[in-house]
């Protein structure tokens, strides 16, 4: 009787593999080819970043808070520059492979880059490195602090909207100081024009910083710009949700409008005694309308809706989230911008060690498939942090494959909590301590995650609340090769040469030739002419690499080009079928 055997392997610089069958062999042969598309991905890890700082509650106007600069490192060690515009002086500093650099602001660099009134000054920061890293900082005194990652250049835009809360302005304040609502916004280029509410407020050039105060929430105001720009929510002291004697300041850099999402998860943080956060949404387009799964809508909010449905761009709603929903499913008919908030001491009956903070939530869109976090080190005396967390987000299907290396060691399954699954999402969360605060720690999962961190301390002096890292794409118009958005095709295998391309626009101009696509065949750019306005379309490639460019003009009459480059590589790989007889 014939025994039937299918041996297969791959195949290196053409020489076969040596076969010890003593029996008659019949021998076929297929070949294969996998074409590898790769791409840098737009996250919140770089090379390039801007950085300025607004005023925190202080018990005399004229004292400087505390400003602290974290630099992360993945697998490849980094050069970092810091430059400061005001000063015209750089510090550089050395960080090794899996490492964390806190650098803590001296008072004439704090100086440098502190903004007190409404303004046009040139107190910004560069931060430069030869290797992608990881940025994040924190402004914190004594009851009063909070953190942001900052993101990198190539990834800013020139539209945002203020995401705040309202400055604590109750009678009886301390020292009876006028509390503010801020923003920052810092000028990428020269000639840089910034409007708020589509009045001219200021023009910048390059490093130097918009600053802009309210004794109101500003929530809600439109902040354009004609080149891209660094935008900084910075309120000075807010209590969330209500006013009274525990409050902090708000810190976080908001992404641009063309990376909103219309799907999110957004977790809870656990906190002693607090199982609760809250979320502002923003709409930035007319006739938006919101579903939620998990939270609460909030009513008596000043300046809020009190529905969830017909909101125009600028309006913003406010939900109560807690731990026992396993977080809040959002979605949205059109994009829209996403904060979750800390609260303060004695909310509902919660007694807890943290203050108010704020925190950007990315959409289930913005997931990559690693990320760096590190936890904050504060080396002033008598400011403590000793219970820090990563808040991992991932698919429910796919969670059980998220890993951290921790200071380059081998990966290891997430430790020290567990996974809380929200059904309609299809997304679960989970809070691992990060009990090392002397290495960074880099989490992975191939289906993609988002990381959240934040902290406080036993005494309640310092909370902290950001995001650690996420996808940074641009949403308005993307296009897919195969399935892949064009922004994330790093280390993604095809298994034919055939690609499939699918474009994804929000408000594409009606008029034909608003959508056209160019391929570099190597002998300079040509337009795929049957693929004119078309969202779908396919091609075959042969190896080699491609620079495509899909142009679309918007209703608005906007042009934008979405300009990425595919690589397409082979391996050979012999099939063989071997019976014995």
């Amino acid at each position: 009787m014939d025994k039937l055997l299918l041996r297969r392997g791959l195949l290196k610089n053409n020489n076969l593999l040596n076969m010890n069958i003593t029996h008659k062999l019949i021998l076929t042969a297929g070949l294969f080819l996998l074409s590898i598309f790769s791409l840098q991905a737009q996250t919140t890890q770089g090379t390039y970043f801007w950085l300025t700082f607004g005023r925190n509650l202080n018990v005399v106007n004229t004292q400087i808070p505390n400003f602290e600069i974290v630099i992360t490192t993945g697998g490849a060690p980094a050069n970092v520059t810091l430059s400061f515009t005001g000063l015209n002086t750089e510090t550089t500093f050395y960080v090794g492979a899996n490492l964390i650099h806190p650098y803590l602001l001296n008072e004439t660099q704090r100086n440098a880059v502190y903004n007190t009134t409404t303004g046009k000054s040139n107190r910004s920061l560069l931060i430069k490195s030869d290797k992608p890293i990881a940025v994040y900082a924190m402004n914190f005194n004594p009851s009063s602090s909070d953190a942001t990652n900052i993101l990198p250049e190539n990834v800013l835009g020139s539209e945002y909207y203020q995401i705040s809360y309202t400055p604590c302005n109750y009678a009886g304040n301390p020292s009876g100081i006028t509390l503010y609502d801020a923003y920052a916004v810092v000028a990428t280029q020269d000639n840089t024009s910034v409007y708020h509410n589509g009045i001219l407020a200021a023009t910048l050039n390059l490093g130097e910083v918009y600053y802009r105060t309210a004794e109101t929430d500003m929530t809600g105001a439109h902040i354009t710009s004609n080149k891209p720009v660094a935008f900084f929510a910075a309120n000075q002291r807010a209590a969330v949700p209500d006013c009274n004697v525990y409050g902090s300041c708000l810190l976080q850099q908001l992404p641009p409008v063309n990376t909103w999402d219309k799907t999110f998860l957004v977790p809870v943080t656990i906190l002693p005694n607090n199982p609760n956060n809250i979320v502002r949404i923003m709409a930035c387009k007319n006739n938006t309308n919101i579903t939620q799964k998990g939270g609460k809508l909030r009513t008596g909010v000043p300046n809020a809706q009190t529905g969830l449905t017909n909101l125009q761009a600028g309006q913003f709603v406010e939900l109560d989230i807690h731990l026992d929903s396993a977080g809040c499913y959002i979605e949205a008919n059109n994009p829209v911008g996403v904060c979750a908030y800390m609260t303060n001491p004695g909310y509902q009956g919660h007694f807890t060690e943290s203050y108010p903070t704020q925190c950007w939530v990315p959409g289930i869109n913005q997931t990559v498939s690693n990320i760096l976090i590190a936890p904050f080190i504060l080396t002033v005396p008598g400011f403590i942090i000793d219970n820090q967390h990563a808040i991992v987000v991932t698919k429910t299907a796919t969670k059980n494959k998220t890993m951290v290396s921790i200071g380059g060691a081998a990966p290891i399954s997430l430790q020290g909590g567990s996974w809380r699954d929200h059904t309609e999402a299809g997304m679960s969360f989970y809070i691992m301590p990060l009990n090392n605060s002397l290495t960074s720690y880099l989490f992975s999962n191939q289906k993609g995650l988002i990381i959240m961190g934040y902290g406080f301390g036993s005494s309640a002096l310092q909370t902290y609340y950001y995001l650690a890292g996420s996808a940074m794409r641009n949403l308005t118009a993307e296009f897919y090769a195969n399935e892949i958005s064009h922004t994330y095709l790093q280390d993604t295998t095809f298994c034919n040469k055939n690609v499939s391309f699918r474009a994804e626009i929000e408000g594409l101009h009606p008029n034909p030739g608003s959508l056209k696509w160019f391929i570099d065949f190597g002998s300079g750019e040509v337009e795929e002419v049957a693929a004119r306005d078309q969202l779908t379309w396919s091609k075959p490639f042969e190896n080699g690499t491609y620079p495509i460019r899909m142009w679309v003009r918007f209703e608005n009459g906007e042009e934008k080009n979405i300009i990425s480059t595919v690589n397409v590589k082979s391996l050979w790989i012999k099939i063989r079928n071997v019976r014995v007889e």
